[in-house]
């Protein structure tokens, strides 16, 4: 479930308080001291039987003896009394509960298991009447505009824009506090508390939708249901500014794991990707957060990342110059023409370069004529100004000078710094009065001007377009699951050596104790793939390994070098055997046949001396690899318990864990994904070369990950997977070492990934009469180009006809939206001719946007009118209503121009009901409904 019924959360017309009651300090009395006193237009019926009358309303014995039933229902009373009285309200026809009670968790008075107990039972009364639930033991929730505070809590927000939603109340309590200082104002504040119903992701799906909410501030303890979370996310990240907080960042939160991408990973990294790849901004502290809260309160955000400053006093502007430098900022540099008409208002010392120090006796004059200098220039995308307090001006008057001179310009964005108490105290306050964010160190300005910044580039990574991916050969699938079944059914052998194939000159070093794994007691550990295998998988994605040869004695061993370029590699095979350095079972640098002979002579004989028990099952001849110039990469999958399959790409080598440069991302990826993955590490500034050292082919390395993220998607049985190292240089990549563990998959490989990916499933060829067959696909992010094509092949009345605008282009943004949709909540097919996506060209778009709750969707249809009477609006047409009723929608619906004959009478045929479209006369509302249940379709399984 997700915003079904929420409306009656936020925009109840009647309200039950269950437990209201009069003993001073406690939760009841202070729930109907802010019910009674927030201003809420509406009737609010406490309910205790105990008493007559409450905050001077009349109070009613139980939810029977109502007068009428409440829309919504807030409840504190004892938390055994909870799932009979939502059963009640529920039988009467309320939506929506706010459980304030604790006393649901495990430990709760009562037993064993009896709070667990409790929150089910309370679940299984809610369920049948679709009541909505925010808690239990949760602080309440405040709708200021409506004049609505469920809460007890000790002050009431003011209205304004921002929505805050939290899993604890005290934070609450403490964001009240702050605000109420600086002016702020919400359009909703949420505790939800243990969040048994109503989670984090129903919360992102409402208030994006929400035309009172401006932005939205999340403190974040823990995530249920990632898909959910995830969509839900990165469609509110898409509308407006969603800023989160995360606790829990410690590593003690770090899951254990055998592999190195699981050992750097740890929980708050996966987070961290999380919301990155959301568009979410995060924060790492309240401070930051009250930040962001007044960052958002103003409506105008920096256009781009230069900064300008000014100030009074050269030791503060040093101090913001010296935060932004360290944050990745810049400071904005001032053009010849800039700095004359600062030369003729200022006086003949001032700085004459950005910071703008405009000398310590400033006054509020000269601000003024600063500031409106840096306002207009086009160099400058923000100003913060700061003032030292002196003796010379006022506070309080240079404030106001900064705010009419603002008030006259409009643009950039303005941030101020007051430095100091008392009359600069008073100064802040008179900012936060015009929404103008002021803070009490120069260093917190700045920090909150990279929020600014890092909120905008959160917006346009959302967007970019991914480039073309290479047209390869797809995966070798069969291999694959030959090798993946193969491993499942052997017993687990010891986990693969990771000893380097490559010469000391080859910039590497890496040790058999880099990868080995053992379990707790030192014996293999389980599902670990044999080496030879690990290459077969990673060969058949044509992921670059170095050739290798698996053999069963020594004069296998020297004949398997004909066919393999010298010098050799030679390693232990044996399942009883973790680390074969320990028992001499890797050799480098083997020049001759006979030398390789040799050595596997005399490393069966080391292990029959040192481990007389351990079965020998051969060895692995390669290629010991030379490549002077090549970097250590590593590269990496595991599986987090919450979000599924994570990427990790950074420094490899022996010490991956002590050097510690990595970063995180979450499948599916594409080339854009891969690379900004990748410049997230320190590495990747060295990877474009430096001195005499080439770059890197970064494309090639990027293509790697992209593989090994189908790889986890095709695969669900892959739980751990490294390549350490990957060498790449100019000449591309090969992966030395790599270990894979597999593990029963629980569930489909797409099912377990929090992105719903690519399904290719819904492609299929398209028979067309006197031509080669077209290609019917969902639409990927790399199609852009080719929809712009489609786009401006279009006559203006066709434009008309489908946009109901005149359009002289298709805006990147416009068709970004098209292109990069979510597919767990909608679907977009193109015709096109088969090709690399973005470079084919297409013929027609049907795309179906469904509701959060996955009951209804709206269609839209954009077919070429070069290409009509083709028959492909009908069969485009045919499908997205087939792929609706096997997603499980009720309905589908759309609007149409009422001039638009054809699509009307296409509508018809396909059996579409049509009246009047709601507030427009000039459109049409066509309402498909499916008669039967959609999810008992056996298609379903499939399109979703």
């Amino acid at each position: 479930m997700s915003i079904r019924n929420l409306r009656y959360l936020f925009r109840p017309r009647s309200i039950a308080v269950i437990g209201a009651g009069k003993r001073a300090g406690s939760v009841g009395a202070a729930l109907a001291r802010n019910l009674f006193g927030a201003g809420f237009d509406g009737p609010i019926m406490p309910v205790n039987p105990k008493h007559a009358a409450i905050e001077g309303v009349l109070t009613y014995p139980d939810v029977a003896s109502l007068p009428q039933t409440p829309d919504l229902a807030v409840i504190a009373t004892p938390p055994a009394t909870v799932p009979e009285l939502i059963d009640q309200l529920g039988r009467r026809g309320t939506r929506a509960a706010i459980v304030l009670t604790a006393g649901f968790s495990e430990g709760a008075e009562g037993g064993e298991g009896a709070g667990p107990e409790r929150e089910r039972a309370m679940l299984a009364a809610a369920r049948p009447h679709l009541v909505r639930i925010v808690g239990p033991n949760c602080l309440g929730v405040m709708a200021p505009a409506l004049g609505l505070n469920a809460s007890f809590a000790h002050l009431t927000a003011r209205p304004g824009g921002i929505a805050f939603v939290t899993q604890s109340g005290a934070i609450v309590t403490a964001m009240l506090d702050w605000a109420a200082v600086r002016g702020v104002g919400f359009s909703a504040l949420v505790s939800l508390g243990d969040m048994a119903d109503v989670d984090v992701g129903d919360m992102l799906d409402y208030l994006a939708d929400d035309p009172a909410t401006t932005a939205i501030l999340l403190y974040v303890e823990a995530v249920t249901e990632a898909r959910k979370f995830m969509s839900a996310a990165r469609a509110a990240a898409r509308t407006k500014p969603v800023i989160v907080v995360k606790a829990g960042r410690s590593g003690e939160g770090a899951r254990a794991a055998a592999s190195h991408t699981g050992a750097l990973a740890g929980t708050d990294g996966v987070y961290d990707a999380v919301f990155r790849r959301a568009g979410m901004l995060r924060v790492h502290t309240l401070e930051e957060l009250y930040d962001a809260a007044e960052i958002l309160a103003t409506p105008r955000l920096p256009r781009g990342d230069r900064l300008a400053i000014i100030t009074n006093g050269g030791g503060i502007g040093v101090l913001a110059t010296d935060a932004l430098i360290a944050g990745g900022g810049h400071l904005a540099e001032l053009p010849p023409a800039t700095v004359a008409e600062l030369d003729a208002v200022l006086p003949e010392t001032w700085s004459r370069h950005n910071p703008v120090d405009i000398i310590g006796d400033a006054s509020a004059e000269r601000y003024a004529a600063a500031l409106d200098v840096l306002l207009a220039c086009p160099a400058v995308d923000a100003v913060l100004v700061l003032y030292c307090p002196t003796a010379v001006t006022a506070p309080v008057e240079v404030a106001q000078t900064v705010i009419d001179t603002y008030g006259r310009r409009r643009a950039p964005a303005l941030l101020t710094s007051w430095v100091g108490a008392g009359t600069a105290a008073e100064a802040r306050r008179l900012f936060a009065d015009h929404h103008i964010p002021s803070h009490e160190t120069p260093e917190q300005a700045v920090r909150a001007f990279l929020h600014m910044i890092g909120y905008r580039r959160s917006q346009e990574a959302l967007i970019e377009t991914p480039p073309s991916q290479p047209d390869q050969p797809g995966p070798a699938m069969a291999d694959a699951r030959a090798v993946i079944e193969a491993g499942l059914a052997q017993p687990g052998p010891a986990a693969p050596d990771t000893a380097t194939d490559a010469a000391p000159d080859a910039a590497t070093d890496a040790t058999d104790a880099a990868t080995d794994a053992t379990d707790a007691t030192g014996a293999p550990a389980p599902g670990w793939l044999d080496e030879a295998a690990v290459h077969q998988l990673l060969g058949a994605y044509g992921i670059p390994v170095a050739p290798t040869r698996v053999v069963a004695d020594e004069d296998e061993a020297a004949a398997a070098t004909a066919e393999l370029a010298p010098p050799w590699v030679l390693k232990l095979r044996s399942p009883d055997v973790v680390h074969k350095s320990d028992v001499g079972g890797v050799v480098l640098g083997l020049a001759s046949p006979q030398a390789v002979r040799d050595a596997a002579a005399a490393m069966r004989a080391r292990l029959a001396a040192a481990r007389p028990e351990a079965r020998l099952a051969g060895f692995t001849v390669a290629t010991m690899i030379r490549r002077r110039h090549a970097f250590e990469l590593f590269l990496g999958v595991t599986e987090d318990p919450q979000f599924g399959p994570v990427i990790a790409f950074g420094h490899g080598g022996t010490a991956v864990e002590i050097i510690d440069d990595k970063a995180l991302g979450l499948p599916p990826l594409n080339l854009h994904l891969a690379r900004e993955l990748m410049a997230r590490t320190r590495i990747s500034r060295l990877l474009g070369g430096y001195r005499d050292r080439p770059g890197v082919d970064l494309d090639a390395v990027a293509m790697v990950l992209v593989k090994l993220s189908q790889l986890v998607i095709d695969h669900p049985e892959v739980a751990e997977l490294d390549i350490n190292p990957l060498l790449a240089d100019a000449d591309g990549v090969v992966a030395l070492d790599a270990r894979v563990r597999l593990q029963p998959a629980s569930a489909p490989g797409s099912a377990r990934l929090a992105i719903r990916p690519y399904p290719s499933e819904l492609e299929e060829r398209v028979p067309v009469p006197d031509r080669e067959p077209l290609l019917l696909r969902p639409i990927r992010p790399e199609d852009e180009p080719a929809l712009q094509a489609a786009f401006a092949r279009l006559t203006p009345e066709e434009i008309r006809l489908r946009f109901f605008i005149p359009l002289k282009t298709l805006s990147h943004v416009t068709a970004a939206r098209f292109t990069q949709i979510d597919y767990d909540r909608e679907m977009a097919l193109v015709l096109c001719e088969p090709g690399v996506p973005g470079e084919a060209e297409i013929y027609g778009v049907v795309s179906l946007a469904a509701d959060p709750d996955g009951e209804r969707g709206e269609y839209a249809i954009l077919v070429r009118g070069d290409v009509t009477g083709m028959g492909f609006g009908p069969m485009l047409m045919r499908r997205i209503i087939d792929y609706g009723r096997a997603r499980g929608l009720r309905e589908i619906f759309g609007d149409v121009l009422r001039d638009n004959k054809t699509m009307l009478k296409l509508c018809r045929v396909l059996g579409f009901h049509q009246h009047e479209a709601p507030d427009d006369p000039g459109l049409v509302r066509v309402v498909l409904t499916f008669d039967t249940d959609p999810k008992a379709d056996p298609k379903a399984d499939k399109a979703r």
